[in-house]
């Protein structure tokens, strides 16, 4: 059965955000949607976009006859077999009120003297509205990033493994600069460089007699653990921050040999645990076109 979940509540009280988490979820997603046109749309999308996990939409005041359309609206898509989700988001009026002082934008309730009126007004309004909803959220406290992971929460039934951030890890030489994408660089410089080792010069971290040879120095084993113990330490963090993308960049004199071999040792951990890294040689062969 194709999901839906409908978010809706009062104006200003981060019904955009809420949105950009369920695309961030690989929804399809559409804001201000009017119900009217639902139904037909759900018979559309049921037909296509086969990777899409469902529909999310939102729909409010915007919509002048949002109101006396919503729950003939409802009825006929339940009566269709679908049982949308309703979110209904709303936020303290003196909240409302700031975030209106600073966004500048028009409340969608115009015919009211002042916004606060406008404000008030749709609170009472909407309540109906309300009372159908699923789940309700107060982002009065929230920020954007807690409110997208309360939505992420909500879409993903509670479960925390399920994580959006996108882990890649990526070798470089610092020769040709860091990577502009990078969130945590580190030098490998103080490792023995393979370079100078005649039967090594050639080669590159992938190939077996590299790896031994960066792999087995003790100052590698240590730093490897206390540096994989970092990565284990700071990840669930940033899956917290909901961070869509979160790369790491090893570096040596050329890309070709020792940050080769660490980036590959940082791939193999974070696989086993169930992360699915990404891995770039950024410039493995380029040292080797300039010989």
């Amino acid at each position: 059965m194709q999901k839906l979940y409908i978010i809706t509540g009062l104006s200003g009280s981060g019904k955009t955000t809420a949105i950009q988490a369920f695309e961030d979820a690989s929804f399809y997603c559409i804001d201000n949607m009017p119900m009217e046109l639902l139904p037909k749309f759900l018979e559309l999308t049921s037909k296509g976009n086969p990777e899409a996990r469902g529909l999310a939409v939102v729909m409010d005041m915007r919509s002048k006859n949002f109101i006396s359309s919503y729950f003939p609206g409802i009825s006929s898509i339940e009566d269709s077999g679908i049982s949308p989700q309703i979110i209904f988001l709303e936020a303290d009026v003196d909240t409302l009120l700031n975030r209106y002082s600073q966004t500048r934008r028009q409340h969608p309730v115009t015919n009211e003297k002042t916004l606060l009126d406008s404000i008030k007004l749709e609170k009472k309004i909407m309540l109906p509205v309300k009372q159908t909803a699923r789940h309700i959220i107060n982002t009065t406290k929230l920020n954007v990033h807690q409110l997208k992971s309360r939505i992420l929460d909500l879409v993903n039934d509670g479960d925390k493994s399920i994580s959006l951030t996108k882990i890649n890890i990526i070798s470089f030489g610092f020769k040709y600069g860091i990577p502009n994408d990078a969130d945590l660089v580190m030098d490998m410089r103080f490792l023995t460089n393979p370079y100078f080792i005649p039967e090594l010069k050639d080669q590159d971290g992938e190939s077996d007699g590299v790896k031994q040879f960066v792999l087995s120095n003790k100052e590698t084993r240590v730093f490897l653990k206390k540096y994989l113990n970092l990565l284990d330490f700071l990840i669930p963090l940033y899956k917290r921050e909901n961070k869509a993308y979160l790369t790491f960049a090893v570096g040596c004199t050329g890309g070709r040999h020792r940050s080769v071999a660490i980036a590959r040792s940082i791939f193999e951990h974070l696989n086993q645990k169930g992360l699915n890294p990404g891995l770039i040689h950024r410039d493995i062969d380029r040292d080797a076109k300039q010989i």
